[in-house]
């Protein structure tokens, strides 16, 4: 049987600690206090508490940055195609990054601590979701879009336009399949524009009706909360283990021919 690293049992000993001071907090008498005391303690226990570490924070904006260009020199065409692959490969190095951060990044980057299960989709539901990081509802949004941008990498690796544009890996394939490849890019490209307009949408709910700090949590990675529940300092060796892999995607990519 395969052993958890070190520094994963380490994260559940953090969180376990974590949640029995939530549970021991809740659980204890009230103890009489004058309303001033009262009001200091509920200001100590809010506080802007680190929820987004800085890794995860360069990848979001880097991706929104890399996403929009390929989206644009998509649309132009011609001889920005050749700016459009770049984008994508640059989206590729991204993406792997962002699952090997998924893996063993910080409390609120690792997937296991967002995943959508029924029983949290439905807390979310009922109103009864309290919990720091994604929700479950964008949650679900962020694993759709992390899966239609890695299928968008692969097809457009494996596509040919008959026109002037052959992905490095279109030689791979059969030219039937990479024609229909080709069109299944172009549709998860809509499917992408439609995604990404319903989470700007859902962001702007969030930041405009119910008043959630989301894109200066986002900038600066606080954001109110228990601060037990803070998502722990940064495991830099981790963080640039992952980076590494990145490079070594993009690496990959060159050495196939994605960049000629």
């Amino acid at each position: 049987m395969e052993m958890p690293p070190p520094s994963a049992s380490l994260d559940l000993r953090e969180e376990a600690v974590a949640d029995r001071r939530a549970a021991d907090a809740a659980a204890a008498p009230a103890s009489p206090s004058t309303p001033a005391t009262a009001a200091t303690a509920a200001t100590a226990a809010i506080a802007d508490v680190l929820v987004w570490d800085l890794p995860l924070r360069v990848f979001h904006w880097a991706l929104v940055a890399l996403v929009s260009a390929a989206v644009a020199t998509g649309l132009l065409g011609g001889a920005w195609m050749a700016w459009h692959a770049l984008a994508g490969q640059a989206i590729a190095a991204l993406l792997v990054f962002r699952l090997a951060w998924g893996l063993w990044g910080s409390r609120y980057a690792r997937f296991r601590q967002f995943w959508p299960t029924p029983a949290r989709v439905r807390a979310y539901l009922q109103g009864r979701w309290q919990q720091l990081g994604h929700n479950p509802l964008g949650a679900l949004s962020v694993l759709a879009i992390l899966a239609l941008l890695i299928a968008q990498v692969l097809t457009g690796l494996l596509g040919n336009d008959e026109i002037g544009f052959a992905g490095p890996w279109s030689g791979w394939v059969d030219e039937d399949t990479s024609l229909k490849l080709t069109g299944w890019h172009r549709l998860a490209s809509k499917l992408l524009y439609g995604w990404f307009a319903l989470h700007l949408l859902a962001v702007g709910v969030h930041v405009l009706w119910r008043r959630r700090p989301l894109l200066r949590a986002m900038w600066t990675g606080r954001h109110p909360g228990d601060a037990t529940a803070a998502a722990g300092r940064t495991r830099w060796p981790l963080a640039a283990l992952s980076v590494s892999l990145a490079v070594a995607a993009w690496g990959g990519l060159w050495w196939t021919g994605a960049w000629g």
